[in-house]
């Protein structure tokens, strides 16, 4: 619903508040409409049948009794009207609560996972809680369509060029204050989950016909034609052999039809789930005034010919909505001989011909469209984030990632803790040690999760963050395989050979470690630990390693300037740990194991 004026000035929880407010007003009113109007139904349907009555009776003013089925008709028409109204101000009330949940840190286990997403051998996905519950997903997708999803996604695990990621903050930056655009997007499905299948539609489209012979559908149209023209022959000159003719004839047809009918009108039933959504959201990508170059290029790729995506993809949804006719019992005799469900295949196949090579494109936009939308709702309801600013490594060149007050983007932005961190001009690798509980994988997730979301266009979690082209990678959450034979060390030093070989590559590495080759002993921990950061930094790559282990400490002296050692600590008071989740340059002084350990009663010896 569109704010008044005046709530344009609010901070977004309270003008999602204050929508709702209103919101459940018009919907309190709707329903007492459609309580009046349900009784004002049976009340017209009683004096309907009353005067029907009546009519028998004195059937010279039966006319009269069109007054009352009018008033009926009216008054029903009204009815389903108000019905729609309260359905959409539901729809609306759950858009702005789940505004609400997220701002209020409730969005965890609701919405969309994106599990299926997850790639196990991915270099950061699993890592960083990209996917899954409460993941990074999670929170940013607002998507109603698969298309919108798997874009979405696809921005998540992969960097974009700096280009590309400059032009989707422009885009970002148009759609934030679109509040209204979002909920209309938000109103077109009525389940998170959605039913378009960009797979199956886009193979579909680009699919050869399963009539493309031209003689075969003259052929159907003309048994048809005969066939009701047989029945005429009958009733008017009782020639019956001649309607039995042509009913076998054309159930002969319809057998030698019905192998390629069933398989077209099942491929066409598979790839055209829920198109009304599909052509919604093509609406309103088709007719929003936008100003930002990159959403103005998305419409323009609709705009390929006379008729609008939006409008063929209804009509298509229409011929399919016929077409599901065909599973009734009672259809299927009359299908038989008039050949309706070929007919409407035929108009379908006649509508691939035409539009289906350019799904593909118009998935696209909606993906893009829905993905952009996504970030938008956070950039809006986290105006505390700021877009990053990207290096020109022609310029400047070496990679870099200099962040001020930088956080975790999962955590609540009012009480998480800010840390400056910078690598770079020089600065390639930061040794973190710190005791249990002190917020060292916390933040080296932020890291990682904020150059994510740098490079996908989206605001960061941070005050300023300036940043050249990087690959993240992480081994942070290192799983063992029992029906695989794994060891955890072993799945270990195969993420880290993965890592290894994006150094190669030519855009730089930004990897984070997190207790590296934990499962050897001191010596070997030491020795490979130096070995597989060294060989990173001396390609070029940036990263954090975060440890117990203070042997590791050592590194950076044998490293030289290209490395330094930061720590996290805590302090005991009133016997309770305290951790503050400040960034302190140097080596951790202070353990918390033990005291950890009698935390929870048990009592170590002395």
């Amino acid at each position: 619903m569109d704010p008044d004026p005046v709530a344009i000035n609010l901070s977004p929880i309270d003008l999602y508040a204050e929508c709702v407010q209103k919101l459940y007003a018009l919907k309190s009113a709707d329903q007492r409409r459609d309580r009046v109007l349900g009784f004002a139904k049976l009340t017209v349907a009683a004096i309907t049948l009353l005067l029907a009555f009546w009519f028998l009776h004195h059937p010279a003013t039966v006319e009269f009794l069109a007054v009352p089925i009018a008033v009926y008709i009216a008054l029903a028409i009204a009815h389903e009207n108000v019905i729609r109204s309260v359905r959409r101000r539901t729809r609306s009330i759950e858009f702005y609560n789940r505004g609400i949940a997220r701002l209020e840190d409730r969005w965890a286990g609701r919405g969309e996972t994106g599990e299926r997403f997850l790639d196990a051998l991915h270099p950061y996905a699993r890592d960083l809680d990209v996917f899954g519950r409460a993941s990074l997903f999670q929170l940013l997708s607002t998507a109603r369509t698969r298309a919108g999803e798997e874009t979405l996604a696809a921005w998540l695990l992969s960097a974009a060029p700096v280009g590309e990621a400059l032009e989707r903050q422009t885009a970002i930056r148009d759609l934030t204050q679109r509040l209204t655009f979002r909920e209309n997007l938000f109103l077109l499905g009525e389940t998170v989950r959605t039913g378009v299948h960009p797979e199956a539609l886009t193979a579909w489209g680009e699919h050869p016909p399963h009539f493309p012979s031209q003689v075969t559908r003259i052929v159907t149209s003309l048994l048809a034609l005969c066939w009701i023209a047989s029945l005429a022959a009958w009733g008017i000159w009782g020639l019956g052999w001649l309607a039995a003719l042509t009913t076998l004839l054309n159930l002969g047809w319809s057998r030698q039809l019905s192998a390629r009918l069933d398989a077209a009108a099942g491929a066409v039933e598979d790839a055209t789930k829920d198109l009304q959504l599909l052509s919604g959201v093509l609406a309103l990508l088709e007719q929003e005034p936008f100003a930002a170059p990159k959403l103005l290029t998305l419409q323009a790729a609709l705009k390929t010919g006379s008729v609008a995506p939006s409008a063929a993809i209804r009509r298509l949804s229409r011929t399919v909505e016929y077409l599901n006719h065909r599973h009734n019992l009672f259809f299927r005799p009359l299908d038989r001989v008039t050949f309706l469900s070929a007919h409407l295949l035929f108009a379908a196949e006649r509508w691939q011909q035409k539009f289906g090579p350019q799904i593909r494109a118009w998935l696209a936009a909606v993906g893009e469209l829905e993905a952009l939308t996504s970030l938008s709702a956070y950039a809006y309801e986290h105006p505390g984030d700021t877009f990053p600013t990207f290096i020109n490594s022609s310029a400047a060149p070496g990679a870099l990632f200099d962040a001020e007050a930088l956080a975790h983007p999962l955590l609540p932005s009012h009480t998480c803790v800010r840390n400056d961190f910078k690598l770079g001009d020089g600065l390639q690798l930061v040794i973190l040690s710190g005791p249990n509980m002190a917020g060292k994988s916390t933040f080296i997730r932020a890291i990682g999760l904020n150059a994510v979301l740098a490079q996908c266009g989206a605001p960061v979690r941070a005050a300023r963050l300036r940043l050249s082209s990087l690959q993240v990678a992480a081994s942070i959450c290192i799983l063992d395989s029992l029906s695989g034979g794994v060891s955890r060390f072993y799945a270990e030093i195969q993420k880290l050979k993965r890592i290894a070989d994006l150094t190669q590559d030519r855009t730089p590495v930004l990897f984070l470690l997190d207790e590296l080759l934990s499962g050897t002993n001191s010596h070997d921990r030491l020795a490979g630990t130096e070995f597989i950061v060294r060989s990173f930094i001396d390609r070029g790559a940036l990263g954090i390693v975060s440890t117990h282990d203070l042997a590791l400490a050592r590194i950076p002296d044998e490293v030289g300037s290209r490395a330094i050692n930061c720590h996290f600590e805590d302090r005991l008071e009133d016997s309770r740990l305290v951790f503050d989740y400040k960034l302190k340059p140097g080596i951790v002084q202070t353990s918390n194991a033990l005291q950890l350990m009698k935390s929870i009663g048990l009592n170590i010896a002395p």
